[in-house]
């Protein structure tokens, strides 16, 4: 068996959906639209330069999402769904996916998006295995606003891949391949760490850094 494991945003699907679902949330009102777009922005820019906090941005994500009643969020999850992700999903990446299913492979989407956003996604891919930073819930399951360990993203990714890998007695030596997909320069930690990275419809700091190393380059969404 052999460890296939993906980077979600711009990577199995053409845009970031921390971002559009921020977005989604000031079109449909829920929260001021100036305020919030702002902040959004400046977090998603902080993201594309490699400078963000990884910390302050969860904090400020599932600040917002504690705002609302866990049922008021599935709903309007939903029409994440429809509206945003679905049309956007692109058969060459459900044919990556699938060509690693059919060959047997143990497959993950890790991803630095919290789960409230991207679990829904990842089954809309046909993928069981989830790693996401994880929101804290209360006794009713309601989100509190507070991140459970610590973030999914950089040496992060590494951590939580060998984590998820131990709870099946495994590590990443245990498998004759281990892919990484990645977009981004974030990622070059866990790319480091697998035997096969492929730098995945790359930004121009993760292109260069892949070929200076000489790693494959995938262009999905050509």
């Amino acid at each position: 068996m052999n460890l296939a494991l993906f980077d979600l945003d711009h990577t199995l699907i053409p845009l970031d959906s921390d971002y559009e679902w921020g977005q989604f949330l000031v079109r449909i009102g829920a929260v001021d639209p100036e305020d919030f777009a702002r902040r959004n922005a400046a977090f998603y820019a902080q993201y594309e330069a490699g400078t963000l906090d990884p910390v302050e941005y969860l904090e400020f994500a599932l600040g917002t999402l504690a705002r609302f009643p866990r049922s008021q969020l599935d709903a309007w999850h939903g029409r994440f769904m429809d509206e945003v992700i679905r049309p956007a999903l692109r058969q060459s990446a459900l044919d990556l996916l699938r060509r690693h299913q059919d060959e047997g492979d143990l497959i993950a989407i890790i991803t630095a998006t919290n789960r409230f956003v991207t679990e829904p996604i990842a089954r809309a891919l046909g993928v069981d295995n989830l790693i996401a930073a994880e929101p804290e819930l209360d006794a009713q399951g309601e989100i509190t606003g507070k991140l459970r360990g610590i973030p999914t993203s950089g040496p992060g990714k590494v951590i939580h891949a060998n984590d998820w890998l131990a709870t099946r007695g495994k590590t990443l030596r245990d498998f004759g391949r281990s892919y990484f997909y990645s977009d981004s320069q974030n990622d070059i930690p866990l790319l480091s760490a697998v035997t096969h990275p492929v730098a995945t419809n790359p930004n121009a700091l993760l292109r260069a850094h892949a070929l200076a190393q000489g790693w494959p380059i995938l262009n999905l969404f050509e």
